[in-house]
C-alpha cells in the first residue's frame, strides 16, 4: 500500500448518502474531513471519493453539506480538533474525547474555565452568548461579543479555536447572512449533546485514553505508542498505558 494511503480505511462500500457517512465514522469513531498530510487519521473525504488528492467536485460539494448536516441532526459532532482541522466524532467516542480533554462542562461554567486559565476573555464571552442567545451564526456571535472589527475577528478567530480544540463548541451549519460566502453555526456541545456530556463525567482520563488507542488500533493494529503520543498530544507514559489497557 502506498505510504500515502496506510492510516485510510478501507471501506468494503463507497460512501454515498449521509446515513452511509454516520456509519463511517461511527465505524472508525474519529476522522478527518480531508485527508491531511503528516497527520496519520483517515478521512471521510477517501470514503466517498476514493482517492486521497482533493479536488472541488461533487464529493466536495456532499461531504461540505454534511459537516453542518451532522451536528444539526446529532448524528456525529464536527470541530475543528486535530490540529486545527476539521475532524468528524462519533457520538459513541464523544464521551471519551470529552473526559480526555476535561471538558464534560455545563453551559454555566464559562467562568469557572477562565478563571482556573482554561480559556480567554473572549473565549468566555463566546461562551457565554451560545450560552444566552442559542445557536449562532459567525457575524450574529461576533456582534454579539462586539467582536465585529478587523481586530475583532481576528479576536474571534483565536477565541474560537480554543473552544473547538476543548470541544466545548462545534459546527452546526451555515447561513447566509450576507451576500458573500455562508457564515459558519456554531453551538455549545453541553447544549446539544447533554447525554454525551453526562456519560463522560463517568469516565476516567485513563479510560478514555484507552478506548481512543483500542479504536485507533482496531484499523491500524500496528500502530505504536509513539504514534498514538503525537497524534492525541499524550506523554509517552500516557500512551503506553493507553495501548496496554
Amino acid at each position: 500500500m502506498r505510504k500515502s494511503l496506510q492510516r485510510e480505511v478501507r471501506w468494503p462500500r463507497r460512501v454515498v448518502t449521509s446515513a452511509d457517512a454516520v456509519r463511517f465514522i461511527d465505524a472508525v469513531g474519529y476522522c478527518l474531513l480531508f485527508p491531511i498530510k503528516n497527520l496519520p487519521l483517515p478521512s471521510l473525504y477517501y470514503a466517498v471519493a476514493r482517492r486521497r488528492a482533493v479536488t472541488w467536485d461533487k464529493h466536495c460539494e456532499k461531504i461540505w453539506e454534511w459537516k453542518g448536516l451532522l451536528g444539526r441532526q446529532r448524528r456525529a459532532l464536527y470541530t475543528k480538533y486535530f490540529k486545527g482541522r476539521g475532524t468528524f466524532i462519533s457520538l459513541t467516542l464523544l464521551p471519551h474525547f470529552l473526559a480526555m480533554r476535561d471538558s464534560a462542562a455545563e453551559t454555566t461554567h464559562a467562568e469557572a474555565f477562565y478563571r482556573a486559565g482554561r480559556i480567554s476573555a473572549d473565549a468566555r464571552a463566546l461562551w457565554e452568548a451560545l450560552a444566552s442567545h442559542g445557536p449562532l451564526a459567525t457575524l450574529e456571535l461576533r456582534h454579539a461579543c462586539k467582536m465585529d472589527t478587523k481586530p475583532g475577528n481576528a479576536r474571534f478567530k483565536r477565541a474560537m479555536a480554543e473552544l473547538q480544540c476543548l470541544l466545548l463548541v462545534f459546527y452546526s451549519g451555515a447561513e447566509q447572512e450576507t451576500a458573500a460566502w455562508p457564515s459558519g453555526r456554531f453551538e455549545l456541545t453541553a447544549q446539544a449533546f447533554p447525554r454525551q456530556v453526562c456519560d463522560a463525567r463517568r469516565i476516567t482520563p485513563d479510560q478514555a485514553r484507552a478506548a481512543l488507542a483500542r479504536k485507533y488500533r482496531q484499523w491500524h493494529p500496528d500502530a505504536q505508542p509513539d504514534l498514538l503520543a503525537r497524534l492525541f498530544n499524550w506523554s509517552k507514559a500516557e500512551a503506553l498505558a493507553a495501548c496496554k489497557a
